[in-house]
């Protein structure tokens, strides 16, 4: 995990804000291996639910469907020439797609074909996978300081149909993963920390 965290006098309030819900995951996924070991990720808690290491692979496989869409939009954003705003905003259907993904989980959504895990990986894998893809995040989250990146559309990579900001798709990855891990952590019986199963807000 990179340890050396932004300095809040310089980077944008907001991006500090996804970095920090960034790296909470992380720590959140390693707490949850530390009551529940690696060699019992594979347990389903139940026939239709996700095991621990299918919940993290499925995470592993949306980061790297997100990563090339943000290079890009950084990209289209240093193209545009402009400065950042002093307030991101996520727009409309980031938004409410912020709001549906926000733990604790009131439904549950079938995810598309790509996005499903397999069974190949090791639980340590996913981990160290989950570990690298977090720093390629946290890495981008500071190439976007000063750039405009509410003024750049990306694509959901779930739906075609689907876009947002490119703000909104460093907010939603971050809550889609505290959703994600909310649930893993209800499957073993609770949360590791009594103080995680909270909303995520990132407006």
């Amino acid at each position: 995990m990179c340890d050396r965290r932004p300095d809040p006098n310089q980077m944008h309030p907001q991006l500090l804000q996804v970095d920090g819900e960034l790296r909470e995951a992380t720590a959140r996924l390693h707490r949850l291996a530390g009551v529940f070991p690696l060699e019992r990720w594979r347990e389903r808690p139940g026939p239709e639910r996700w095991s621990v290491a299918e919940g993290v692979a499925h995470l592993n496989l949306t980061s790297q469907a997100f990563l090339p869409l943000i290079e890009r939009g950084l990209d289209e954003a240093r193209a545009l020439g402009r400065r950042a705003p002093r307030r991101y905003r996520t727009g409309f259907i980031g938004g409410i797609l912020l709001r549906l993904l926000a733990p604790p989980v009131r439904f549950r959504v079938k995810t598309g074909a790509a996005f499903v895990p397999g069974a190949d990986a090791t639980s340590a894998d996913i981990l160290r996978e989950f570990q690298t893809l977090q720093d390629r995040l946290l890495a981008l989250v500071a190439a976007s300081d000063g750039l405009p990146i509410d003024r750049v559309r990306v694509v959901s990579p779930f739906d075609g149909r689907v876009s947002y900001n490119l703000f909104a798709s460093f907010a939603i990855i971050a809550v889609h993963q505290h959703r994600h891990l909310w649930q893993a952590e209800q499957g073993i019986g609770g949360s590791a920390d009594p103080g995680l199963n909270r909303d995520q807000g990132i407006s």
